[in-house]
């Protein structure tokens, strides 16, 4: 499980790094275009939309992986080792629930919809169904991290605030 674990990582890293590179020069083309060609191509905002969503959602899945999250474990810091695992996995369990109910099934809901009822972006022309498709994807791998955490050794977070 640890070779998926970090082929999983190498593949959503590359992906991140691609689709922030892919920002910054639909970003930068965009005002370049309207201050230097006073024209500014109608694909770019929609494009630069996008590529946040697909960025924001996948790193929320990458992060959650990685167990950099944000967490509030003030009161969790002052149990013992064993409280500790079980409220542990207690988490990942209820974040499993979550990631299935809500961005799995009610992703692939939204997708499905999306395309059965042909719904394309205005300036792109692509199926909205395409830029929905982070969410379910984000949920496995969300479930993915929880069992690999809850399989391992890393099931307590790590991470102190300094």
């Amino acid at each position: 499980m640890k070779q998926a674990f970090d082929i999983i990582n190498r593949v959503i890293e590359k992906a991140l790094v691609l689709i922030f590179a892919l920002l910054v020069l639909d970003v930068l083309w965009q005002v370049f275009a309207r201050y230097v060609l006073a024209d500014s191509p109608s694909f770019t905002e929609e494009f630069a939309r996008f590529s946040l969503i697909w960025m924001s959602i996948l790193g929320m899945a990458y992060l959650s992986g990685q167990r950099e999250h944000l967490t509030m474990d003030f009161i969790y810091r002052k149990m013992s080792d064993r409280l500790q695992r079980r409220v542990s996995i207690l988490i990942e369990v209820l974040v499993i629930i979550f990631a299935i109910a809500v961005m799995i099934v009610g992703g692939l809901n939204l997708v499905y919809t999306t395309l059965t009822l042909h719904q394309e972006s205005s300036a792109l022309h692509i199926p909205l169904g395409y830029v929905y498709a982070i969410v379910p994807i984000s949920g496995i791998l969300i479930v993915f991290y929880s069992l690999y955490h809850m399989t391992t050794d890393s099931v307590v977070p790590t991470t102190e605030l300094s």
